[in-house]
């Protein structure tokens, strides 16, 4: 296996296919709302993440209805997550919060994932998560973005937080006996070769469960697009993109689930994704280089648990 896929982690879980069903609510982020800037990170459009989410003046119930119905009908699936995926969904006032997530936990909803920022993680909701998984016994996931263990990049794209309060959020998860997902860019021009290592290194000494890699879009009427049209950033070489999430996979821990290895942008928004190729030729590419040349996750995973000591042999 070249590396642990969401579709395998999802099989062995559930015995058959489930998919994610897009979850759409009315929050921002503390980036976002003054709390600790204005206009979100460098590479955040307006619409967030939620592009593909149905509006958030449905309920709960109506968008998991809504796409259930969709995804059941063409893909033959009778189980879903329910992903809370716009913007920083633990912002939300706690007895809202709980509202919505309680909504989501109906027939079929195996699991619920919830994207958020790593200083937006707090015991009262990690509390009250663990108790929705123990009572209503669908799993719980925390999708926390990172984006890059560089903190010059973390300043740069002006993320408002840096990676200590990352670690912090994925320890107190780990210590309520949650499942966390970390979000990772993996080619930012502001990073090289040895922060994508590290990356791998630091998710990997951390516990955390699954990973998602981003490739980097650059979206109209963002900090990030004005600063590539007036050619002061210029995206990494395709090529290049490839070697490197091919690096972070060999360092990465075996068991940690690779979600996905490629983001996606709306075309209509978009200045730069994914060097004009579709998405699955790019990650068809990444695993035809694999397969050639005989690398896999886990390949590297040499560093931890003292790995220099000298023990008796």
């Amino acid at each position: 296996m070249l590396y642990y896929k969401f579709s395998v982690f999802l099989k062995s879980r559930y015995g058959s296919r489930v998919y994610k069903l897009p979850v759409n609510i009315p929050v921002t982020c503390p980036n976002r709302d003054g709390t600790l800037g204005t206009g979100g990170c460098t590479f955040c459009g307006e619409e967030g993440a939620g592009f593909e989410c149905l509006p958030n003046s449905k309920t709960v119930k109506e968008q998991i209805g809504q796409n259930a119905q969709y995804i059941g009908k063409n893909y033959n699936s009778e189980k879903f997550i329910a992903y809370f995926q716009n913007y920083s969904n633990t912002y939300l006032p706690l007895q809202d919060f709980k509202k919505y997530i309680d909504e989501a936990c109906v027939e079929g909803v195996v699991a619920i994932y919830i994207s958020t920022r790593p200083d937006c993680i707090n015991e009262a909701y990690l509390d009250f998560l663990r108790h929705i998984r123990d009572v209503r016994k669908v799993d719980i996931v925390l999708e926390v973005g990172l984006q890059t263990v560089n903190y010059r990049t973390l300043e740069f794209i002006n993320r408002g937080h840096s990676l200590a309060e990352f670690i912090d959020a994925a320890i107190r998860i780990r210590n309520y006996g949650l499942d966390i997902c970390a979000h990772y860019i993996l080619d930012f021009p502001t990073d090289e070769f040895i922060d994508v290592v590290e990356g791998a290194k630091i998710l990997s000494a951390l516990g955390i469960n699954q990973v998602k890699c981003h490739s980097l879009y650059i979206l109209k009427d963002t900090k990030l697009g004005e600063m590539y049209e007036k050619g002061e950033i210029h995206p990494v070489a395709k090529d290049e993109y490839i070697e490197r999430v091919i690096k972070f996979i060999e360092y990465l821990d075996p068991q940690i689930v690779i979600q996905r290895l490629l983001g996606r942008a709306p075309a209509d928004r978009s200045l730069f994704c994914n060097w004009n190729t579709s998405w699955w030729k790019l990650r068809d590419m990444i695993e035809d280089k694999m397969e050639r040349e005989g690398r896999y996750q886990g390949r590297l995973f040499k560093y931890l648990n003292g790995s220099s000591c000298s023990l008796p042999r």
